[in-house]
């Protein structure tokens, strides 16, 4: 599981996010980045996929804890506006807020 390996190396200060999914990218040329991929998909999804990979299959399948700490501080991917990277609000959203609010 690339995405657990990417977070364990993000968690011990290898490389930054950027730094690992552009490797990635470029070295295997994958079209998106472990973390990119993960914003995409939820980590709460990742997380859960691990954890029963761990019970299942072992050790191996740990859950990376900074994985585990994004979740349970809300970092959930795009679908939250912020994972690994920051989303800001689609601008359809920010116009929508600003009118409710304006009236």
């Amino acid at each position: 599981m690339i995405g657990n390996e990417a977070f364990y190396m993000l968690q011990e200060g290898i490389a930054t996010a950027e730094d690992i999914d552009k490797a990635l990218k470029l070295g295997l040329n994958h079209p998106m980045g472990p973390f990119e991929l993960v914003d995409l998909v939820g980590l709460d999804t990742r997380l859960h996929i691990l954890e029963y990979l761990h019970k299942t299959l072992g050790e191996k399948f740990r859950p990376c804890p900074l994985l585990a700490q994004y979740v349970k501080a809300g970092r959930l991917g795009r679908k939250s506006g912020r994972g690994v990277f920051e989303y800001p609000e689609p601008a359809t959203k920010q116009a929508a807020a600003e009118t409710t609010s304006a009236n």
